[in-house]
Order: C-alpha cells, then sequence, then structure tokens
C-alpha cells in the first residue's frame, strides 16, 4: 500500500521534471538557431584579402576585430547615411578604412560567412 502511494506521489514529480527538460531544449535550439540566422557586424575595413576571400572588419568604438568571410553569393551594396536608396557594387569597390554592415551567419567554429555587406558612404 505504502509503495503505490509513493508511486502515485512521484508520478506526477517525474511528469513535470520530462516536460521542463523538454522545453529547456527547445528553447536553447531557439537560440542557437536565432544566433545563426541574426549575425550583424558593423565596422570598418583593416584588410581586405581578395585571395582568400575575406575582410577583417574592426567593430566601432573597439579594437574588437572579426574576419568576414565572403563568397559569390555575398550582396554588395553600398548606401548613403538616412537614404532608402541603395546601389548594387562588387567587392573591388570596398577598400580599407570603407565603413561596413555585415550582415550574415556564424558557423559551429564561430566564423562569420557574410550573406550581405553594405559599404556606408557619407554624405558631403
Amino acid at each position: 500500500m505504502i509503495k503505490r502511494l509513493f508511486a502515485l506521489f512521484c508520478m506526477p514529480l517525474l511528469g513535470f521534471l520530462m516536460v521542463t527538460q523538454v522545453r529547456a531544449q527547445e528553447a536553447g535550439d531557439k537560440t542557437a538557431k536565432a544566433k545563426a540566422e541574426a549575425a550583424r557586424w558593423d565596422g570598418t575595413v583593416v584588410r581586405h584579402n581578395s585571395d582568400k576571400s575575406t575582410l577583417d572588419v574592426r567593430k566601432r568604438g573597439s579594437t574588437v576585430e572579426k574576419t568576414i568571410h565572403y563568397d559569390s553569393s555575398t550582396k554588395w551594396t553600398s548606401q548613403e547615411h538616412g537614404s532608402k536608396k541603395f546601389n548594387d557594387i562588387d567587392a573591388s569597390q570596398v577598400k580599407d578604412g570603407d565603413r561596413v554592415i555585415c550582415k550574415g551567419m556564424l558557423d559551429d567554429k564561430g566564423d562569420f560567412h557574410a550573406t550581405m555587406i553594405s559599404k556606408r558612404l557619407t554624405k558631403l
């Protein structure tokens, strides 16, 4: 009799623990997916290596640099600050010292792969 009462008491507790575990795992999956989809880096080009298809970009207001990888599918644009109009460009038009905004995804190793790189133009 006591064993049955103990089993009845433990069943809801075990169910609660299992549901909590599943929800925590789902939340972790959503967080990882959001990170992969929402990668963004904003800064100044320090080095452009066209042989390796990379840009080293220093974050604005910081000394932190990130290597941005690009390929033939990367979309290149230029845009003036505050403007809605943008122009299509190619990788050769981005030089050291240019301000860029990079959007893309982080891979499993933490490398940033750009899907879009926007060169920011200043109004004169």
